[in-house]
């Protein structure tokens, strides 16, 4: 378009006057002129169409995967469907755990890192976003607890222990699905020391906003957590996505795979 035209004009001018290396010009044009490949919406169908206790393999298995840039792992009760741009900075893994017995779904995973360096002017800066909805096992629902924030403690620690089962059941098929559950459970695990510390915070999982956490290496953290019947969902931001508020402004997915 002509409004896209213009930027890309003026960002030439801009870098041109300030001296900045080829490679920032580069990913300035990649900004404005996202390169052919599969759209957010194509990317996110996969978890967004699976429902819990109603989808079945057949059902995911469907709309999981882009045989074109992503890659298909499964297991007895897991399945799997991993991208990756070609420079290798952006990664993103979509997963669905299984009754073993009724074959629906039990929980879904959806996660992406851009682990690119910073750029003047070019954003988001490296960041992470974890979302997962996950049927919660009644034994952890049942137990008594001493009040609300140790049950929300307790069920936070039960989404980390299922994303490690979960992604440990397929990453021998795919080692970089193993890297991407490390960095999920990295994440959790600074929230959950955090919530060890000091217990009350457990009440800002619930707030509008999100609980405010560090990290060692996306340095600011968002995460919010809410508890439906028997069903938790998780959303979770590292980085640069930690400033808006637990959300994926799906310009963060321009130019992908």
């Amino acid at each position: 378009s002509n409004v896209k035209l213009r930027l890309l004009v003026f960002s030439f001018q801009l870098l041109a006057i300030l001296g900045l290396s080829g490679c920032v010009v580069r990913d300035t044009v990649a900004l404005l002129m996202p390169e052919r490949g599969a759209s957010y919406e194509q990317v996110a169908a996969g978890y967004q169409q699976t429902e819990l206790k109603t989808s079945g393999a057949a059902d995911v298995l469907g709309v999981i995967n882009i045989p074109e840039f992503e890659l298909l792992s499964q297991s007895k009760s897991v399945v799997a469907s991993l991208g990756q741009k070609k420079k290798g900075y952006k990664t993103w893994l979509k997963m669905v755990a299984f009754d073993e017995d009724e074959l629906t779904a039990q929980r879904k995973y959806f996660f992406i890192v851009d682990e690119r360096p910073k750029s003047i002017f070019v954003e988001p800066w490296e960041n992470l976003s974890f979302d997962c909805e996950m049927v919660l096992e009644p034994d952890v629902l049942d137990e008594p607890y001493a009040d609300d924030n140790a049950r929300q403690i307790a069920i936070l620690r039960r989404v980390l222990e299922n994303v490690r089962k979960d992604a440990d059941e397929v990453s021998p098929d795919n080692k970089t699905i193993g890297i991407c559950g490390m960095l999920i459970n990295q994440a959790l695990q600074a929230v959950l020391v955090k919530l060890d510390n000091s217990p009350a915070l457990a009440a800002g999982l619930s707030a509008s906003a999100g609980l405010k956490f560090e990290h060692t290496s996306f340095d600011k953290g968002r995460i919010k957590m809410a508890v439906a019947d028997d069903i938790v969902t998780v959303e979770m931001r590292l980085g640069s996505l930690a400033k808006r508020k637990v959300s994926l402004p799906e310009k963060v997915f321009k130019g992908w795979p």
